[in-house]
């Protein structure tokens, strides 16, 4: 399976086949306690008098009182888990084969929240509707389609509980990390360190400009060929190019628009002074990705300016903070090629 088919499901699933082959089928029988019930304490405290949110399809939620039962995948809840709200659940992929938590849930501790489902199609609607949930909150790479949520189940799951959808293309990665703290704001989240977090942030992203010079090409990796990123479609890349980086954009990209496809023969379409490699589990990793001699006789690769892409990073400012000092200092290690 191509990259292009699973692009379509959005910027996660633009790797192709390496994701479906972490992922089974069906809606599961949920994970974390397996209990039906929340192990975690509600999160937030309800507010006084009616709440309301307008997510990004332009839906207006009105609650009597700010929901304090929140279900969230797993984006969505490393995001608002930063920002203190703490779901009850959690739905998408959450914990390793080896049971370690997967990185795209960020902070959030699997032992203290109900598992749903650990892969795509995966949602156990049954233990769902057990948890009473007040709001369920996820992103959005298409319009208008909640990521994660199966498409056989969406009524049913819209029926027990308010959705809001945060849309995660064609914005900068602090627009969106702004809409997570719009949200939990109006849930009366804590907001611990958030305000030292958003300076190291802002810091660490002035820093960037300083290599301009520096041409980086930014990819993912798979058996039969590489893809490489477009940054419009890239919330980071997007926020990392508007302060300065030049990050190379690919001339033809694919039907859904987030990569350009190349075999492992066009590995050298791009000139590159450094690579960034995503470091998702689906992705090759660069001992695998040094075996194809295309891509290991790349000006950037025998220099040893091949980094990390962090592309599943929660939208929040301490995790944007560690993802754009790492860069830094990574990039303060490379240097213009000949």
């Amino acid at each position: 399976m191509s990259g292009p088919v699973l692009a379509r499901r959005g910027f996660l699933a633009a790797t192709g086949a390496l994701l479906l082959s972490a992922c089974g089928t069906g809606e599961g029988t949920g994970e974390g306690t397996g209990s039906g019930t929340p192990a975690a304490a509600p999160s937030s405290a309800p507010a006084a008098g009616a709440w309301t949110f307008t997510d990004d399809r332009g839906k207006k939620i009105d609650l009597p009182a700010a929901p304090s039962r929140v279900v969230a995948q797993v984006g969505a809840a490393a995001a608002l888990w930063d920002f203190g709200v703490r779901p009850v659940a959690v739905f998408g992929p959450h914990k390793l084969k080896d049971g370690a938590k997967d990185p795209q849930v960020g902070n959030v501790d699997i032992g203290q929240v109900v598992g749903l489902g650990n892969a795509w199609d995966e949602f156990n609607v049954e233990q769902y509707i057990g948890l009473r949930p007040e709001l369920l909150v996820t992103g959005m790479y298409d319009a208008d389609t909640l990521w994660y949520v199966p498409e056989r189940s969406k009524e049913t799951i819209e029926q027990v509980a308010p959705t809001a959808g945060i849309k995660l293309t064609g914005r900068s990665a602090t627009a969106i990390i702004g809409r997570y703290e719009e949200l939990a704001t109006s849930l009366k989240a804590e907001m611990a360190g958030v305000a030292e977090a958003k300076a190291r942030m802002e810091a660490a992203g002035k820093e960037l400009a300083r290599f301009k010079d520096l041409k980086v090409l930014v990819i993912s990796a798979g058996p039969d060929g590489m893809w490489v990123a477009n940054p419009p479609h890239h919330p980071d890349l997007t926020h990392a190019a508007g302060l300065g980086l030049n990050v190379v954009t690919p001339d033809k990209v694919d039907e859904a628009g987030f990569f350009q496809s190349l075999s492992w023969e066009n590995a050298d379409t791009y000139d590159a002074d450094v690579i960034l490699h995503d470091t998702r589990t689906q992705a090759l990793k660069p001992e695998e990705m040094l075996k194809k001699p295309t891509f290991a006789g790349l000006p950037a690769v025998k220099a040893g300016q091949l980094y990390a892409w962090r592309a599943e990073a929660p939208f929040s400012y301490q995790s944007y903070a560690g993802v754009l000092e790492e860069l830094v200092a990574n990039l303060g290690k490379a240097s213009k090629l000949p």
